[in-house]
């Protein structure tokens, strides 16, 4: 037995009773950074075990849960033997019909069922889209800042990542001219709208662009649009009719209110049907039964529509409370905050570094935010970013705790 053990890079060092030293090997592909925002979700969790009352700003989770049609359909689904097994493993025929009519309703778009593929959380998504359109050592191209979990899963895959800074001078927005500047054509281009974590939201003409470039430069076009339905002010366009051979990812977390539930989706075009069917089939077998019963409800029924709509526009006094709060030294080259549920902004007028700062108003001011170093390689330790997924009640709590720190310490 084990009596412990330690790491080094690529092994696993493990020292047994005896003295003696087993080592294993480590994966290159396992050599991955951390979500950090679950790093904070697990300090906060311990200082509430310990008494204290923290406000949850770090995670993009919305505090409002599953919509009550969808409760309901799983409760009454309980007691039917065939919602505990097996389905299909790309969904059960009602979510991905669901899915399809969706599209009509939202978007005016035609979707074939059969190109809807239900994923385990948008998050296993994106691993078979990478698995399904990359070999190792392909490249695939994404925004700096973005959505950490990319650059992770791309590396996991054997792929690289191809990191393309965009600032606030240009509007946090990627454009073809990124594009056209990369010493080489990527194999692939993730791109996200409404954008994690600066709530970039792009409009039709700039989405058709890009996915113009990808089409004259054969490049597979992934579109992250897990935060459709929440923006301000703003419409918010899927990529779907622009390219042809682009996928398109979403989820139940977000606008759906149902991030427990682990339930995403993929429209994917036709080459793609079949591999991705047979990945999910060794990998997954099939998402949550009694989860699929709750999504389909919480696409289909419009008592469902109504009450998540109520939420956006709770989002939206949020931002208003975070943005006119906050002490003013934080909005400094603050990201515009057009759609998803996050605030973006530098804090270097407060600190030297955005990661010590999280730190400390997690400890001392009891209130949980996510570094920007989670997100942007380059210049993240000068940004925070704020959820305000929460209640208005917490949002305007936290930021009462946070300028009383600031007023404080800095």
């Amino acid at each position: 037995m084990p009596a412990h053990s330690t790491r080094t890079l690529r092994t696993y060092h493990i020292i047994l009773e005896n003295g003696d030293i087993m080592t294993v090997k480590l994966s290159k592909r396992s050599d991955i950074s951390p979500f950090l925002v679950m790093d904070v979700m697990s300090r906060a969790a311990s200082l509430e075990a310990e008494g204290a009352h923290l406000m949850h700003l770090e995670v993009g989770q919305p505090s409002s849960g599953a919509p009550a049609p969808a409760k309901k359909a799983i409760v009454d689904a309980l007691d039917d033997p065939a919602s505990h097994g097996y389905t299909l493993t790309m969904g059960i025929k009602p979510l991905r019909q669901g899915i399809a009519d969706h599209y009509s309703r939202v978007y005016g778009l035609t979707v074939n069922p059969d190109n809807v593929v239900v994923t385990v959380g948008s998050s296993l998504g994106f691993m078979m889209a990478f698995l399904s359109c990359f070999d190792p050592g392909d490249t695939v191209a994404m925004t700096d800042p973005g959505y950490s979990a990319y650059r992770n899963l791309l590396k996991s895959a054997g792929l690289q990542a191809v990191m393309i800074g965009v600032r606030g001078a240009e509007g946090w927005k990627l454009k073809p001219e990124h594009l056209d500047a990369l010493p080489e054509t990527p194999t692939g281009l993730i791109i996200a709208s409404p954008a994690n974590p600066t709530g970039v939201v792009l409009n039709a003409e700039e989405l058709a662009a890009i996915a113009a470039w990808c089409d004259e430069n054969d490049v597979r076009l992934i579109s992250d649009e897990i935060y459709h339905g929440i923006s301000f002010d703003v419409d918010t366009h899927t990529v779907l009719p622009m390219a042809k051979d682009a996928i398109v990812i979403n989820s139940f977390s977000k606008y759906f209110s149902m991030t427990g539930h682990r339930v995403g989706w993929m429209i994917v075009p036709d080459d793609l049907i079949e591999p991705m069917d047979r990945l999910a089939q060794n990998a997954v077998i099939s998402v949550s039964t009694l989860s699929q019963i709750a999504a389909t409800a919480a696409i289909s029924d419009p008592e469902s529509i109504t009450e998540l709509e109520g939420h956006i526009s709770r989002y939206g006094r949020n931002l208003d409370v975070l943005r006119g709060g906050l002490d003013p030294r934080l909005m400094q080259d603050a990201a515009p905050a057009e759609g998803a549920f996050y605030l973006y902004f530098r804090t270097s007028a407060v600190a030297e570094d955005s990661f010590v700062l999280a730190d400390r108003l997690l400890k001392e001011a009891h209130v949980a935010t996510t570094t920007g170093a989670d997100f942007d390689t380059e210049q993240g330790r000068d940004y925070l970013r704020l959820s305000f997924a929460g209640s208005t009640a917490d949002m305007e709590e936290a930021t009462r705790r946070i300028n009383s720190w600031l007023a404080d310490n800095c």
